[in-house]
């Protein structure tokens, strides 16, 4: 989950590295570090807390060297520190390592470093690697990185770099994201491409079990026995301007306000006229009819995407649907089949509980599909099918423009199946394409309510506790909505199934609760209007996201966010949008960074 970036070429080697890490900052900032060649020397700065304070000790200092590796840390092992934070030494400072990942047998090998005459400064895993390289080195980097990795079991994306040889910039891939920048008399190492866009946009994902030697003139690639391997360089569409804030205060109110044209996007690209053409490849069309029984395994936002999708699934493909955490679906020994098909689901697409699903799924013979936002990551790599969000750079930690383009992929998923299986006839298919292309226009409206939305904010900002209820496509919503608002305010909140509600939950109601519901015009409104009244006569304070025109809602909620009148399956791609501007506007009131929330990192590479 850190962030990496090396770099070796003329360019400024300081601004070259603190500009990567700024784009890469959202992997992790308890602390960041900076390791570089001065005066034939390795110079290391580092300090706990985030990028700005690493800025302050760099202070304008110009590296004379060519090469360099910056970090930005989530901690794994260790406390948040100066001395813990990354990169790490050998004993003579001549070696240092930026890695992300976790060192599973790091005791073990610091043990016998240390009965070796290794001294270890840090609490961390990961200072077991640049002793280890030290303790090999023979004259050839290369040589001595080789026999490190062959000691080292767990996940590493590993930079190194060493005055030693300073002219070089080693990187090294297993289990962990690391991307290879080819540039003109430069290469770059980074854990997203987001850090490479200012130098390049010719992009090698490296694969498990590589390693990169770079110099400023070219890189050769081997695998852990050191022998040479060729790998495809990609151009990456992303441009530079992707992955700024355009004027926006917050990364996360950018890419709400984006989703839109993400709808328009893949609208654009997988429909045609009045047609679904999402499984325009014939072997995945296939596929799919095949398949009696469908397997999505996600985390955190994506899995409540899985959630909406399976209800989709169900009822328009008539397919048996199942949903879970990835982190639980591997050691719940899943029953699989042959005719059941796995669904990952994550905008990284390094996820690595969700790879870890994949992996199972491989290894028992069954069919895997990824919906995944990035390009050439881990996930969409190691799928037998890929189909792409196309949302862009999603920098803000809490997940929303990837979300609702999560959920647009996955509603256009079950209508194109429905459609082959001849569940929907030609007139009913045109007439939800009809409607789905309005959602842009939906999004918009929804939007316009922001300053309305922001008062309501205030009203609740010093709210301990929220409760998000909603029913049918609109209890997954409520689930999304109570993380959004616990990721970035830190507010405790919960969403159930409004019909749950009374099944203990409906305990913690009084007249200081804030419950939010989901209640549009829609198939199970009298049901949700019931559950309200049932709040509202214990005294709970109750947002309403109704349809437009419901005014006899307004006898019961305190507030009401009126969204437009919509067909049923397309109300949770809108309904969440009023509850994320909600929990971004009451998070910035608490002075919260909603971009960077405590403990969190935006792409969880580590199980």
């Amino acid at each position: 989950m850190c962030g990496i970036v090396g770099y070796v070429g003329d360019k400024d080697l300081g601004s070259v590295i603190l500009v990567g890490l700024e784009k890469l900052e959202y992997r992790g900032y308890d602390s960041a570090g900076i390791a570089a060649i001065h005066n034939h020397r390795l110079v290391l700065m580092k300090k706990a807390g985030r990028l700005k304070d690493l800025y302050s000790i760099v202070n304008g200092v110009v590296f004379n060297g060519h090469v360099g590796v910056g970090h930005t840390r989530w901690a794994t092992h260790g406390k948040v520190n100066d001395i813990n934070a990354h990169p790490h030494t050998d004993c003579n400072d001549r070696i240092a390592v930026a890695h992300n990942g976790i060192i599973e047998n790091f005791q073990e090998l610091k043990k016998e470093l240390e009965a070796k005459g290794h001294k270890f400064l840090s609490d961390t895993d990961s200072e077991v690697i640049p002793h280890l390289i030290e303790e090999y080195y023979k004259g050839s980097l290369k040589d001595a990185v080789l026999k490190t990795v062959k000691r080292l079991e767990g996940s590493f994306a590993l930079v190194i770099v060493s005055s030693l040889e300073p002219d070089k910039l080693i990187g090294v891939k297993k289990d962990s994201p690391l991307l290879l920048g080819v540039g003109k008399d430069e290469m770059l190492l980074a854990s997203d491409a987001t850090a490479l866009l200012s130098h390049t946009k010719d992009i090698i994902a490296l694969l498990d079990g590589d390693i990169c030697v770079c110099t400023k003139k070219g890189y050769e690639i081997m695998d852990f026995e050191g022998n040479k391997v060729e790998r495809e360089i990609k151009t990456i569409e992303w441009e530079p301007t992707m992955v700024s804030k355009k004027g926006y205060k917050h990364f996360m109110l950018k890419e709400i306000y984006e989703e839109p044209d993400i709808f328009r996007k893949n609208i654009q690209e997988y429909i045609r006229e009045d047609d679904f053409t999402l499984l325009k490849d014939y072997n995945l069309r296939r596929l799919l009819l095949n398949k009696s029984r469908y397997y999505f395994q996600a985390s955190g936002t994506s899995l409540h995407a899985g959630f909406v999708g399976r209800l989709w699934l169900e009822k328009m493909a008539k397919v048996l649907t199942d949903a879970d955490f990835s982190s639980e679906f591997r050691y719940r020994e899943p029953l699989l089949s042959k005719d059941t098909l796995v669904v990952a689901i994550s905008q990284s697409g390094e996820t690595a509980d969700t790879i870890a699903g994949i992996r199972l799924a491989k290894e028992q013979g069954v069919d895997v599909l990824s919906i995944v936002n990035v390009k050439n990551s881990t996930i969409a790599r190691e799928s037998d099918y890929v189909i792409y969000i196309n949302a862009g750079p999603e920098i803000g930690v809490a997940s929303t423009k990837a979300y609702t383009a999560q959920l647009l992929v996955l509603l256009l998923l079950s209508l194109e199946l429905a459609a082959l299986k001849g569940y929907l006839s030609d007139e009913q298919r045109r007439e939800l394409v009809k409607d789905i292309r309005k959602l842009p226009d939906l999004a918009e409206r929804v939007l316009h309510l922001d300053d309305e939305i922001n008062k309501i904010a205030e009203e609740y900002k010093n709210s301990n506790y929220f409760m998000f209820l909603g029913r049918g496509f609109n209890y997954p919503t409520a689930l999304e909505a109570a993380l959004k608002l616990k990721e970035i305010s830190y507010i405790h909140a919960a969403g159930y199934a409004a019909g749950e509600m009374k099944h203990g939950p409906i305990a913690l109601v009084d007249k200081n609760l804030p419950v939010c519901f989901i209640i549009p015009k829609d198939s199970v409104y009298e049901k949700t209007k019931n559950n309200l009244l049932e709040i509202k006569s214990r005294g709970g304070k109750i947002i309403a996201v109704a349809t437009e025109k419901d005014d006899s809602i307004k006898e019961f909620a305190n507030h009401v966010i009126y969204v437009p009148k919509m067909p049923e399956i397309l109300e949770p791609i809108i309904t969440i949008i009023p509850l994320q501007l909600l929990a971004y506007h009451i998070a910035v009131k608490r002075g919260c960074d909603v971009d960077k929330p405590r403990n969190l990192a935006k792409s969880v590479t580590v199980e």
